[in-house]
């Protein structure tokens, strides 16, 4: 996998680092706010930032199970027990188990070289995680008549939406299913989203989508009508990178 070479060429590590470490995996002094995808995600992608990933500390089933009890029954993740849902949710749940080494891939849990997405040490204990089929049948299922993708089935298309169902997709090798034209993921409506795209245009229509974002300053918007932000610039171009 590639390095950020700024991340290669880091130097070595500080006092202040050795702090921020044991913040993240204290297990003496218990954390007092209720666990959510958000945070989560985001403390393991500090720990893997510090290489920290695999202290002893770190309850990787502990942590896969939480996120497999937010997986709901039409595959989508609520962020944390009070039961919001939201494709942001998706792809935290998604980025966190790949972190971890525990998750499954949707082609019968195997990889090209016979791997099935768990790292040895954590195996028996937190397999199977989630289902990852149906994670991604609901990704799917938030994509809208323009390409976009919104929050839920139904909702506005978004590009801070967009970068997390895409980049979901990509985590779990799922991709080829934009434009995959047999792709019907949800025939019957159950999610009660809008009529999506499919076959080539999905991915194509995608893209135009995103590119439609760029305002007169050169900057770019979330959504039609909107005034530029920079942030916005992150999850497109993120996004239409991705894509490829």
């Amino acid at each position: 996998q590639r390095q950020h070479p700024q991340l290669l060429a880091r130097q070595p590590p500080t006092d202040n680092d050795q702090n921020q470490r044991q913040f993240l995996l204290n297990d003496e002094t218990p954390c007092p706010h209720d666990g959510h995808l958000l945070y989560t995600l985001s403390a393991l992608q500090i720990l893997a930032i510090a290489g920290k990933l695999n202290d002893p500390r770190l309850d990787k089933p502990a942590i896969a199970a939480f996120i497999s009890s937010l997986q709901n029954e039409d595959g989508s993740f609520s962020g944390d027990e009070w039961g919001e849902v939201d494709t942001r949710f998706s792809y935290c749940a998604l980025s966190s188990l790949a972190l971890l080494g525990c998750l499954p891939l949707p082609n019968d849990d195997k990889d090209e070289e016979g791997n099935d997405g768990c790292d040895d040490k954590h195996k028996e204990a937190i397999k199977p995680v989630i289902d990852i089929k149906k994670a991604v049948s609901y990704i799917l299922s938030c994509r809208n008549f323009d390409g976009g993708f919104g929050s839920i089935p139904g909702a506005e298309s978004h590009a801070g939406q967009v970068f997390c169902c895409i980049g979901a997709l990509s985590i779990a090798h799922s991709l080829h299913l934009l434009n995959d034209e047999n792709n019907d993921t949800d025939p019957k409506n159950t999610h009660g989203g809008n009529a999506s795209p499919g076959g080539r245009a999905g991915a194509d229509l995608l893209s135009w989508w995103l590119a439609e974002r760029q305002c007169d300053s050169g900057g770019l918007n979330g959504r039609p009508e909107k005034q530029a932000d920079v942030c916005y610039s992150w999850w497109i171009l993120s996004a239409l990178s991705i894509m490829g």
